[in-house]
């Protein structure tokens, strides 16, 4: 992502903090934003950790929002998520391309972070990854991705281009 957009995100994303006042100081409490992979999980599982860590909206950043997974394709997941009072959103432009998620499979974060660092460059992705700042902002929520292991998945790398200051948990199920 280029430097003045990565800047105006970052400046973006502080400004929609918190800011609490105690004993009149002003304290900065940075965005928390969750992160979720639903590989080798269960809906139940899954469900229970979302709901243990108090997220109250699912951001879905996957290209193709599809799995063989029962349960974890965009309507099925939908709805599961709305029976728990959880939100749900989908992001499509912040998902990887397919080059990058065949890079992931073969364990290749080399190929995998310079598709995804192109990916970002795009203009529909730059302006979903404003809306994913806002929507974290909003309430409680998780990003979400097939990968378990966070290290091996581009919801790790989104957040380390546009989620400067914010505070990242890595949810496991």
């Amino acid at each position: 992502m280029s430097a003045p957009v990565v800047s105006a995100v970052v400046e973006w994303a502080v400004a929609v903090s918190a800011v609490v006042v105690s004993a009149g100081q002003y304290h900065f409490v940075p965005m928390k934003i969750f992160t979720i992979g639903y590989e080798a999980t269960t809906m139940t599982d899954f469900l229970v950790a979302l709901t243990r860590a108090g997220v109250e909206r699912v951001i879905d950043v996957r290209a193709l929002p599809l799995s063989r997974r029962p349960g974890f394709s965009k309507t099925s997941l939908a709805a599961s998520l709305r029976e728990a009072g959880i939100d749900y959103a989908h992001l499509k432009a912040l998902g990887t391309p397919k080059r990058g998620r065949d890079a992931a499979k073969k364990g290749d974060v080399a190929t995998l972070t310079a598709v995804y660092d192109e990916q970002l460059e795009l203009p529909e992705a730059q302006a979903q990854a404003a809306i994913m700042l806002g929507l974290a902002a909003e309430k409680p929520s998780a990003l979400l991705c097939y990968e378990r292991d966070p290290c091996h998945c581009h919801r790790t790398l989104l957040l380390q281009a546009v989620g400067a200051g914010a505070e990242v948990v890595d949810l496991f199920t």
